[in-house]
């Protein structure tokens, strides 16, 4: 028997019902990630199968005896005490066999049981919060954004802890990486039904263009009938010949089933508004040091950003991430060094909190500041038609902001951040509660962008696909990458050690002799010759990876035969390993 079963499942709140007589089974074991685009249904479905919320019709049945716990998606603000203190009675824990599972849960999860609640950051509070959830070891764990608010370290752990996780996982995030490295099977809510992709993420993606393509074309066959048929009807007298009654009533259910056709969700219609050039220097920082009372963020720092360059910005929570963009922008002064701003600058800022918005303001009051029309190049368009572009209808327009959802509210502030002219573009966690498609836009808008983009983020992949270099906090102090998110790792690894090819004698002068000034390698003839050839092996190996990934970007590339893409991925792989060994080994003899 399933874990889970829903039988015919639908519930309405407002408008289209969010699930339209939907059936599902979840399978012990599975680990499933619940897409959906903003506004779906993907945590009513998550608060329906824990039982929070019932559905309007249908059943949703449970194995017998099986347990279900949930995280939310937002932290709770009047939560105080002992972190064994909150997970015990968050979980309920009565029994003194409870209270050794809480004991044992939180040595697992590395947390103190003395330490104070309301003193954690946001990352350590969800990993309180997972304890909770997790102490009565449910048969299902349900977690909702479980990876907002969380640095990159805190991820890293997340990853590995639900990976060794035994029961069954369904979780919804925007965090593709983490949807890629968990989900071993996709459930899609689509227009009121559940779509079972039955695959991992990058399988889905392929296989999700495919059916979306060819609905697309059966819609394009359907109306195209649906038109002639209402051709031959305004014809008149022939259509009302007993002989074309049957003809009449198949009209009669084409004209309902197109009516009763949901629509597929349109895209944000994003256009970033390019202001006037700025100067070539957007912000020159040499030697500063800042520090909050006795905390440090940063030491003797020196960096310069030049125009069109695209800068991520990554370190733990609390580390001074934001700081550090207050100090580039000149808004903060620092206690020793000097910073210097270009001139000419015209600054878009996405606030992580949305402090720029206003709770009590409908959305076309924020974003309109008062006026009812928006200038979008030369041209001037009215608010409502400009939010419409972010999907907001009419009504929605007139909502006040506190009632809308966090990915909605991500959407307020990027309209409001568009709606003006800018050259330097500062994004300070853009990516939370956003769905996967306007994530995607974004990426591309910024890559396009002539201007400069500063980003603060802990969503991986996003710092992938845009920036050109990251500063790091590290232990040490802040540093300077080359490269996204995935390049700084790369990079930061430490160099391994040779190996050693005997166990020769001890000799402890030598040893003291080495260790004062170790022994330079000479090179042979042969590795002389393979040294001057790797850069060019290396230029070849990336010319070919940049061909393959630009194939794999165009229209229709995935419509090839199953043997060719899989011939195709084979390659870019073998070419990745080899281009990674070739950089190893040219480290090497350097």
């Amino acid at each position: 028997m399933a874990l889970v079963t829903l039988n015919d499942v639908s519930i309405r709140f407002r408008g289209p019902a969010l699930l339209d007589d939907v059936s599902c089974q979840v399978e012990a074991g599975q680990r499933i990630g619940l897409l959906g685009r903003n506004g779906a249904g993907k945590t009513t479905l998550m608060k329906m199968i824990s039982g929070q919320v019932q559905p309007d019709n249908g059943q949703i049945q449970l194995q017998k005896g099986a347990s279900v716990a949930i995280l939310r998606q937002d932290v709770p603000q009047d939560v105080t005490g002992s972190i064994s203190s909150v997970v015990t009675e968050t979980a309920n824990v009565t029994s003194d066999a409870g209270r050794l599972r809480v004991e044992r849960t939180l040595s697992r999860m590395q947390l103190d049981p003395d330490a104070a609640f309301e003193t954690l950051s946001s990352g350590m509070k969800r990993r309180v919060l997972l304890a909770s959830a997790i102490v009565d070891e449910p048969d299902l764990l349900l977690l909702d954004e479980p990876t907002n608010h969380l640095d990159m370290q805190a991820i890293d752990w997340l990853e590995t802890f639900l990976l060794g996780w035994r029961g069954t996982l369904m979780f919804v995030t925007h965090d593709r990486m983490f949807l890629r490295k968990l989900a071993t099977r996709i459930l899609e809510i689509d227009r009121g039904r559940i779509f079972d992709w039955s695959c991992d993420y990058d399988t889905f993606l392929k296989r999700k263009e495919e059916s979306l393509a060819a609905e697309e074309k059966q819609n394009a066959l359907f109306d195209k009938k649906l038109a002639q048929e209402e051709v031959w009807i305004r014809q008149g007298i022939k259509a009302r010949r007993t002989r074309n009654e049957g003809r009449v009533r198949a009209l009669k259910r084409l004209r309902n089933e197109r009516q009763e056709r949901r629509e597929k969700v349109g895209n944000v219609n994003l256009r970033i508004q390019q202001g006037q050039r700025s100067g070539n220097l957007v912000a020159e920082v040499k030697n500063v040091t800042f520090a909050y009372d006795d905390m440090p963020i940063m030491e003797d720092f020196t960096t310069t950003i030049f125009r069109q360059e695209k800068v991520g910005i990554i370190g733990p929570n609390g580390a001074g991430k934001t700081t550090l963009l207050r100090i580039l922008l000149g808004k903060l002064k620092p206690q020793s060094g000097t910073v210097r701003t270009g001139t000419n600058l015209e600054i878009a800022y996405f606030d992580q909190l949305r402090d720029q918005l206003d709770e009590n303001k409908t959305v076309q009051e924020n974003v309109g500041d008062g006026y009812d029309t928006i200038k979008i190049g030369e041209n001037t368009q009215h608010i409502i038609g400009y939010l419409q572009n972010f999907l907001f209808s009419p009504d929605r327009v007139r909502t006040e902001v506190k009632f809308l959802s966090g990915g909605e509210r991500n959407r307020v502030l990027l309209a409001k951040l568009f709606a003006k002219t800018a050259n330097t573009i500062v994004l300070d966690e853009p990516t939370n509660d956003l769905d996967a498609e306007t994530l995607e836009l974004l990426e591309s808008k910024l890559v396009e962008f002539d201007g400069t983009v500063l980003v603060v983020s802990h969503d991986r992949e996003f710092l992938n696909n845009v920036v050109t270099s990251t500063i790091v906090f590290e232990e040490e102090g802040l540093r300077e990458y080359v490269g996204g998110y995935d390049d700084y790792v790369r990079q930061s690894k430490p160099a391994a050690p040779p190996k050693a090819k005997g166990k020769p004698k001890a000799n402890p002068q030598k040893a003291n002799k080495a260790a004062e000034k170790p022994a330079a390698k000479k090179l042979s003839y042969k590795d002389k010759l393979e040294l001057e050839k790797l850069p060019a092996k290396i230029e070849e190996l990336e010319t070919r990876i940049a061909e393959l990934h630009t194939a794999m970007g165009e229209s229709g590339y995935f419509q090839r035969p199953a043997a060719d893409l899989a011939n195709d991925k084979n390659e870019l792989t073998k070419l990745e390993s080899d281009l990674e060994t070739a950089f190893e080994r040219w480290q090497e003899l350097e």
